[in-house]
Order: C-alpha cells, then structure tokens, then sequence
C-alpha cells in the first residue's frame, strides 16, 4: 500500500515557508533595532530612507561628473570641424 511521505506533502511545505518566513521578519527587524529606527515614526522612517536615497544619487552624478570630465568631446569635435570649414 503507498503512503505519501509527510515530508513532501504542501502542508508541510507551507509550514516550512511560514517558519522561513517569520525568521526573516524577525531577522529585519532585530537589523532595525541596532539601526535605531525602531522608534521613531513612520513619516520620520520616510525621510531619513529619502534623504540616503537622495544623497546616494546626487554622490553617484557628481561622482560621474567629475570622472567623465569638463570637457565635451562632441562639441570640441563640432567648434574644430567649423574653424577648419572656414578656412
């Protein structure tokens, strides 16, 4: 006679999701707490997430400014191309 194995069976899978589950959750929060936003409040959470996104961008384009340089090739291509157009 066949048994199915428990193991295998979608309650015990479900089970094991939910445990994963709450250990995740338990995990993220515990990160917050050694963060120290756990007391503040949900608005207050916003803008600082806000603020570090905003720093973050504006610290990547004027990283990327400053690497790409002053200059535009293009446009020094182009003023060259007219100086010697007109001779």
């Amino acid at each position: 006679m066949y048994r199915p194995n428990p193991k295998h069976s979608s309650e015990y899978c479900d089970s094991l999701f939910s445990f994963h589950r709450l250990k995740l959750i338990a995990e993220l929060t515990k990160m917050a707490g050694i963060l120290g936003f756990g007391g503040l409040a949900p608005k207050t959470k916003n803008f600082v997430v806000a603020g570090g996104l905003t720093s973050f961008v504006f610290g990547v384009y004027f990283y990327t400014m400053r690497a790409v340089g002053g200059t535009d090739e293009l446009q020094t291509a182009i003023d060259k191309f007219e100086a010697d157009k007109t001779k």
